[in-house]
């Protein structure tokens, strides 16, 4: 397979994509010569949810078949291409705080029972040992009156991070480097009639005209996208809104559990949620804090990642939210206010990796809120189905996308 000439098509310029053409550069089997690899991405690269993400990685995160090694790969690619400068790559510290947030100084309205917490799928982890009302000197950027108990969640040895939107351009740059083009041009068509695939169809970004890309292999790495370009993949979306926020505190990433005060409101608006909230707090080494809320089905899946829309005022929520047990992040300036759509199997559990019964059509997507984590182990896997025939570096035949197809 690896002598005979290629021509492979990556569909997605996100973080799956974009290390899919990583690895497939890096295979032994790669030969320029012969193999032509194109990215193919709508918009811009990194412009979903691999752009927008918080970017924790996690030994403890899952599915566990393949977080073992995309966790290894992230440590060694940081060491081969200087990672802590490039894309913020760093361990952390993690953990879960129990708290009991404060009225905010102006009030607003407090109408209705508010919308119960949608969290996002990481935060299902069961947190470690509960130290109680101590928490480690180094989050002093928390109202220490506010905490009722903090929980460890991970440490330097399980826990790192890194900045997704420098992580994923980083991977498409050294793709680039290494001999794979990137194509700006949305997918109008799959052509796998017969015995397999055959090309890939596409409308310029710029000049809008039409352009078929020949093809032996067609990788799907659209993300939420992925089931308008081929209907018959199990995957949906839903959204997600976050903001980054200026402020240079402590390497933590922090899960909470905050009481809302049954008189806490937002001033000039109506309380969006009931009692509980759960934003996550991912503080970067550029300086930043970033928070994500939770997930919404208001507004469908728009066509490409330039129209997805941002309710600013969800991201208003988040901040409410922090300030209410933070009186650092009360007083920081709010730098982002973003919304993503992170895609789901239908089916649950994914993400869905390898053959789709297709001759040369893999499918790469439905990683939830682990699509930074598990995507080095999904590029890698990626090449090996390409050049190999099949998964080498892990078991993955509960990922088999022809389970839920």
């Amino acid at each position: 397979m690896a002598s005979e000439t290629r021509n492979i098509v990556i569909v997605g310029g996100g973080i799956i994509g974009c290390t899919s053409a990583y690895f497939l550069t890096r295979h032994p089997s790669f030969n320029p010569a012969i193999h032509k690899i194109t990215v193919l991405e709508a918009t811009a690269i990194a412009s979903g949810a691999s752009g927008k993400a918080g970017g924790l990685l996690a030994l403890w995160a899952y599915p566990a078949n393949i977080v073992p090694l995309s966790y290894r790969l992230h440590a060694e690619l940081a060491k081969e291409h200087d990672g802590a400068r490039r894309w913020g790559y760093r361990a952390v510290h993690c953990g879960s705080i129990d708290a009991k947030g404060k009225k905010l100084d102006a009030g607003g309205t407090d109408e209705g029972k508010g919308e119960e917490w949608k969290k996002l799928p990481k935060t299902h982890i069961k947190p470690g040992k509960t130290i109680g009302v101590e928490i480690p000197k180094e989050l002093d950027w928390f109202d220490n009156e506010s905490i009722r108990s903090y929980s460890e969640m991970g440490d330097p040895s399980t826990t790192a991070q890194v900045h997704p939107y420098q992580f994923t351009t980083s991977m498409a740059d050294l793709a680039k480097e290494a001999g794979a083009n990137i194509i700006f041009g949305k997918v109008t068509a799959l052509d796998y009639t017969g015995h397999g695939v055959n090309g890939v169809t596409y409308e310029d970004k710029e000049t809008k005209q039409s352009h078929t890309l020949p093809a032996t292999d067609i990788i799907l790495a659209a993300g939420p996208w992925t089931s308008k370009i081929f209907p018959d993949a199990p995957i949906e979306s839903t959204r997600a809104h976050s903001v980054v926020i200026k402020a240079d505190v402590s390497p933590y990433a922090v899960f909470t559990e905050i009481e809302l005060p049954k008189d806490f409101s937002i001033p000039g608006k109506k309380r969006r949620h009931g009692k509980n909230v759960n934003p996550e707090m991912y503080a970067r080494p550029d300086g930043t804090v970033y928070a994500c809320g939770e997930t919404d089905d208001l507004t469908p899946l728009p066509a490409t990642a330039d129209l997805v829309a941002c309710d600013t005022s969800r991201c208003d929520d988040i901040s409410a939210y922090l300030s209410s047990i933070s009186s650092v992040l009360k007083s920081s300036e709010v730098l982002t206010k973003q919304a993503c759509y992170l895609p789901l199997v239908s089916s649950g559990g994914g993400p869905i990796i390898g053959e789709t019964g297709i001759k040369g059509l893999l499918l790469a997507t439905g990683h939830t809120c682990w699509g930074i984590q598990n995507s080095c182990a999904t590029g890698k896997l990626v090449s090996e189905f390409v050049f190999e025939g099949g998964a080498m570096s892990a078991n993955v035949e509960s990922l088999d996308p022809r389970n839920v197809m």
